[in-house]
């Protein structure tokens, strides 16, 4: 991921809000941009991972670097299905 222009602490944020937020978000950056948002492990981190790699986003997910309970994602705005990318840790995030 590219350095990303916007950066989102959605921890704590119910489903479906985070993906909400976080969709707005990639709306405001251009194609190959990045994001990084940091949420709460479990069922937030599953639904906003494979919500965005089903629209074709690059995401990637490593662990949040003050807590334990939570991941960061680094996303690339992307505009075909094809282009999502999985599996890749976030480089300079323990990952």
């Amino acid at each position: 991921m590219a350095d990303p222009q916007a950066d989102l602490d959605l921890r704590g944020t119910p489903c479906p809000l985070n993906f909400i937020r976080t969709r707005l978000a990639l709306e405001k950056i251009p194609l190959g941009a990045g994001l990084v948002v940091d949420l709460d492990r479990g069922e937030p981190e599953q639904m906003v991972v494979e919500g965005l790699r089903g629209e074709g986003h690059r995401v990637s997910v490593g662990p949040h670097p003050g807590c334990v309970d939570a991941v960061r994602l680094g996303i690339t705005r992307l505009g075909t299905p094809g282009d999502a990318i999985t599996g890749h840790a976030i480089p300079g995030h323990g990952g």
